[in-house]
């Protein structure tokens, strides 16, 4: 049986590379991410996107869109690796949560929290 803690891993990645997967799919498809209608930050993104900006890549471009598609799917691939328990999905879902590590805010504190529970005892590989 399944520790409770490795859904709560399923849960948290199928929220973040999940929304990644969405976020980045509409983006190619209608030409730009998901942002506030109204208010002070309206058409901004988030804090990741001065993250992308610093690496060089520009964050309303086709090749940060298709990070967020490829990063999203990879991640729920690898989801549902773990919880089939492949023996190399431990690993994969520690780097994949690391890698995801730049997507500000809320990015950041899921896959911080995905992180911590990887390495927690009951499933520490």
């Amino acid at each position: 049986m399944m520790h409770w803690s490795a859904w709560i891993v399923a849960a948290l990645v199928v929220l973040n590379g999940g929304w990644m997967a969405f976020d980045g799919t509409r983006a190619l498809i209608v030409g730009d991410y998901i942002t506030p209608k109204t208010g002070q930050y309206a058409g901004q993104l988030g804090p990741w996107s001065k993250v992308a900006q610093a690496a060089g890549i520009a964050p309303r471009s086709t090749l940060m869109k298709s990070i967020f598609v490829v990063y999203g799917l990879v991640y729920l691939i690898v989801m549902v690796a773990f919880l089939l328990k492949a023996s190399w999905a431990w690993s994969a879902m520690l780097i994949a949560a690391a890698l995801g590590l730049w997507h500000l805010p809320f990015g950041t504190l899921i896959n911080l929290i995905v992180i911590v529970l990887l390495l927690l005892p009951p499933l520490r590989s």
